[in-house]
């Protein structure tokens, strides 16, 4: 995919536009030409989709008219969530889909991949003249990255209970916004957020199609995966107050100075995860009052940690913790941490990973199985509901950035894979002539 100029974004090898173009190829092509442009930036190539903004609010209205040209009936549940509809919701009903939010100069495909190919792949049953014998949906998840909001998979952990309306409602964004003023400007009521038991008890499987984010399937040689389970993994905020100072007259020893502190467990956040076969990223600080001259006067910076198992992930939070507060306590400044969001391991639904691996793998169930660190809002969905992912291939292994990427011919398997689940898991059948 390119990164540069105001070209939209395209599969790596390019084969979805040429060639062998098969009517399933030309309607993803055709939705992906659609969204592509929406929200991307035009100097970094990466997306801007912020939940409750301009972007967000374009793609959203895209997945509408999409939906609804495809006779779809779309309706919005409390938390901001789209559902679009084939067939009267009612019981058992299979739902597929993902999110279209971004992360800051975000990759193509984390999200959209998944609406657009659920897209296509209703479509794909519609070709071969199939109908689905149990509801089917695609839904659209709200703020999945949390990168406006600060917690991720907020509008699948409002439908499940997993947060309450009130912290929803309450979160801020950098200027202020809340959660709940977002959600007015954007025409919906705030006043009917939370869990929503009726709506989850009418979906017997969720399975989400989601671009691989790493290179296990590169190494494995195969174009589309399934996954068996979610790392434990969680963001905590750490503030570091001190005292703000002029940087040309101000002694060393006479500083109370929290970048200090920061940067020790910035450091301490590596040396941790390297010890414990973990993963601990600092890429979010805010500095204050960030001039150039001026020793700071607080800093505010958030841990994201994962690992494969709790007991490691607790051992890499506690030693950022610790040397955060001893720096601290050593130049005069003072921390207090925050957990803003905490996914305990899932381990996805064993049987309906089987069926899919056994319906898309046939008799051998060839596909790989592949743990993930990243969250997901089938990994949310996996406390009420039985959820399962399947992974298309990334040639570049880079995710969260403009250089993520996905084949032609990788997106049409992927597209394929998850049609063959969905008319299983629907026992899709003929249409009538009637």
């Amino acid at each position: 995919m390119g990164a540069g100029g105001g070209a939209r974004p395209r599969a790596a090898d390019d084969d979805v536009h040429a060639g062998d173009e098969t009517p399933m190829s030309d309607e993803f092509e055709e939705l992906w030409s659609e969204l592509a442009p929406v929200g991307r930036n035009r100097i970094t190539g990466g997306y801007r989709r912020f939940s409750w903004g301009p972007a967000d609010t374009e793609a959203r209205g895209w997945f509408v008219s999409a939906a609804r040209a495809r006779g779809l009936d779309v309706e919005t549940d409390g938390n901001g969530n789209l559902w679009a509809w084939w067939g009267a919701p009612g019981p058992e009903a299979v739902v597929t889909g993902s999110h279209l939010d971004s992360v800051p100069d975000g990759g193509a495909y984390d999200g959209p991949l998944g609406v657009v190919g659920a897209l296509a792949a209703i479509g794909e049953l519609r070709r071969r003249g199939l109908r689905p014998r149990r509801p089917l949906a695609v839904t659209v998840f709200a703020e999945e990255e949390g990168a406006r909001f600060g917690v991720p998979c907020l509008g699948s952990r409002l439908l499940t209970g997993a947060i309450t309306p009130e912290r929803a409602g309450g979160l801020a964004d950098a200027d202020g916004v809340t959660w709940a003023r977002a959600m007015e400007a954007a025409g919906l009521d705030p006043g009917r957020l939370g869990a929503d038991h009726e709506l989850l008890g009418r979906i017997g499987a969720f399975v989400e199609l989601h671009i691989e984010q790493g290179r296990a399937l590169v190494h494995s040689g195969a174009p589309v995966g399934v996954a068996s389970a979610v790392w434990p993994h969680g963001r905590w905020r750490l503030d570091f107050s001190g005292q703000a100072d002029h940087a040309g007259t101000t002694r060393l020893a006479d500083r109370s100075d929290p970048m200090l502190p920061f940067a020790e467990a910035v450091l301490e956040a590596r040396r941790a995860a390297e010890a414990n076969g973990a993963l601990a990223t600092v890429g979010k600080v805010r500095v204050s009052p960030n001039g150039t001259n001026a020793v700071p006067s607080r800093v505010r910076a958030w841990l994201d940690a994962r690992a494969a198992d709790e007991g490691a992930l607790r051992a890499v939070v506690e030693r950022v913790d610790a040397a955060a507060r001893g720096s601290a306590a050593e130049h005069g400044v003072t921390v207090n941490g925050f957990l803003e969001s905490k996914s305990p391991l899932v381990e996805f639904d064993h049987r309906l990973r089987d069926r899919i691996a056994a319906r898309v793998g046939g008799e051998t169930g060839g596909l790989p199985l592949l743990t993930t660190g990243a969250g997901h809002d089938a990994g949310v969905l996996a406390t009420a509901v039985p959820t399962a992912m399947l992974f298309v291939r990334n040639p570049t292994g880079t995710s969260h950035a403009p250089e993520e990427a996905a084949t032609g011919a990788d997106c049409r398997a992927g597209v394929a894979a998850l049609a063959d689940v969905l008319a299983d898991l629907t026992g899709a059948g003929p249409r009538s002539r009637a």
